[in-house]
């Protein structure tokens, strides 16, 4: 994200956001609350083509407040950069504020190609690695521990949250589970005790 913010009130006029655009070389600003319970706002090229110049309006005479975007959608500066772009692709966003409390700073588009490093480990390469590593364990927990122990189910639901997660991120339905896949081999290549709790059905 950019951390350089600097917002404008909602009562300001579009050309003075046009001119703080202009000089700061921004594509939108956060408008500010009016009290700390407020929501935040935001106003971009896009409102002020579509909302001002499309329709032959004064620019000094229309206010932000009546073009912005409120309340805008956020973004939270822990959310990693696909689940970011995902937000943006659902929402048909180019730019959103980062907010934990407070404005933070500005994330975009731009922000995501040039900045993050989804080209050199892309999610769903770093989600498989971590897959098979999940259900290795799982099935070391459920040998040293037991089938019904506490310790193997909450490996396997482990499992199950990374295979949804990377059936998400590839949009496409997971046909097996792991722990299906795991029940199919032959009951000699695992503990008896637990081929019968797992996969007897």
């Amino acid at each position: 994200m950019s951390r350089n913010t600097i917002t404008i009130r909602s009562s300001a006029t579009v050309v003075e956001a046009i001119k703080l655009m202009q000089e700061k070389g921004w594509r939108a600003l956060v408008v500010e609350r009016r009290h700390p319970q407020d929501a935040y706002g935001i106003i971009t090229e896009s409102d002020i083509v579509c909302k001002v110049v499309a329709f032959g309006k004064d620019p000094t005479k229309v206010r932000v407040y009546e073009v912005m975007t409120k309340p805008c959608i956020v973004v939270n500066p822990d959310l990693g950069v696909e689940y970011v772009a995902r937000l943006f692709a659902d929402c048909h966003l180019h730019v959103a504020p980062v907010i934990q409390g407070e404005l933070l700073g500005i994330v975009s588009i731009s922000d995501i190609l040039s900045k993050s490093n989804f080209t050199l480990q892309p999610q769903e390469i770093l989600l498989e690695q971590k897959l098979q590593l999940a259900i290795e364990n799982a099935g070391i927990s459920c040998a040293k521990k037991g089938a019904d122990s506490i310790e193997c189910t909450a490996a396997w639901d482990i499992v199950d949250d990374l295979q949804s997660e990377i059936a998400h991120q590839r949009a496409e339905k997971q046909p097996t589970t792991a722990l299906v896949d795991y029940c199919k081999q032959p009951a000699t290549s695992m503990p008896q005790r637990i081929y019968e709790n797992w996969c007897s059905g």
